[in-house]
Parts: C-alpha cells; structure tokens; sequence
C-alpha cells in the first residue's frame, strides 16, 4: 500500500516503515503527526484519487529529527567586470518515519458515489438535447 501526500507544499509517494527526509517541519522530535492533505491512496486492488484530495483518507508519521542538507555553494560571476560572489545555503529538513496509511469506509463510499454520478450525468445531458430538439421542432 502506498499514499501520495502533500507535506509542506510538496508531493511524497510514501509506503509505510519508511524513513523520508521533507522540508522542516514545526514539531518537536518524538512527536506524532497526522497528514490529512492526501492525494491518492493504492492498495494491492483498487486506486483512490482525491479532487483535490482524497476523503478520509490519513498518514500518521513520527518526527525522528531535524538536520540540514549539505552546503550548496552558489557562485556568481560577471567576466572582465571583475564582479565574484560566493554564497553558500543549507536546507533544512525533518527526518519523519511513516507508520501508517488509514483508509475509512467513508473513502469507499465516496469513490462509489462519485462512478454514480459520472454514469447519470450524461443521460440527463442527452435528455435536456432531446427536450430542446422537440421544442425547435413544435415552433417551427
């Protein structure tokens, strides 16, 4: 089972038990977080995408730490202008471990629902054409 979930403005494929680095996050280390922002959720059988994101549908994670990246050096120059510039950057991340995907019955109900409506809108579309067709017609 799998989930895509948008964590701090960024989307993540994540599985359960797994490690994943993500940008910092405002929680203290040992803490529980709940991702509600999910965009699809798969298990072995069916796929489950949200619009924008799907209904009951949660990740629980545990912070393990905060940590920088590496140092990324950027560097600017301008030839025969004798400009240089040298700056360096470290992001910093939150290192979370994913416990549990959690789907409720109210994702399956939703997901039924919705393939309803998409079959009966398009018959009541051809019977508003018909209706119209027949009103032209009795005018003319």
């Amino acid at each position: 089972m799998y989930a895509v979930v948008d964590i701090a403005g960024h989307q993540f494929k994540v599985t359960e038990n797994t490690k994943y680095y993500v940008p910092k996050l405002n929680e203290e280390v040992d803490s529980k977080i709940t991702f509600n922002d999910v965009l699809l959720v798969s298990d072995d059988k069916k796929i489950n995408f949200g619009a924008p994101f799907v209904k009951g549908a949660k990740v629980s994670a545990k912070v393990l730490e905060h940590l920088k990246d590496d140092k990324i050096i950027v560097f600017k120059k301008k030839r025969r202008t004798g400009y240089q510039k040298s700056n360096g950057h470290r992001q910093q991340l939150t290192r979370i471990e994913i416990t549990k995907i959690a789907l409720t019955k109210e994702t399956k109900a939703t997901k039924e629902t919705k393939e309803e409506k998409v079959v009966t809108e398009p018959k009541a579309v051809e019977e508003n054409k018909k209706a119209i067709a027949k009103e032209e017609t009795k005018e003319t």
